[in-house]
């Protein structure tokens, strides 16, 4: 069975306000967030241009894919 219920987390526990719950006792469960806290610190952005080695064969990828979609459907 899968029931989903509305929670609040304090410290390390999940507050549940349902009373309906209490016949789960003891029961595995899956706990899912549903929104996430605003993160403070912002990831330093990956230079993503330093892990590639620039080469013909990929200057003319947009036209090599447009020309192999072109007759692609019946």
């Amino acid at each position: 069975m899968l029931a989903a219920v509305k929670g609040i987390i304090r410290g390390n526990t999940v507050v549940i306000e349902n009373d309906d719950i209490h016949e789960y006792d003891g029961a595995e469960v899956v706990v899912t967030m549903l929104d996430y806290p605003n993160r403070k610190k912002h990831k330093k952005p990956i230079e993503w241009d330093s892990y590639v080695m620039p080469s013909e064969r990929g200057q003319n990828v947009d036209e090599y894919m447009k020309e192999m979609r072109e007759n692609d459907r019946l």
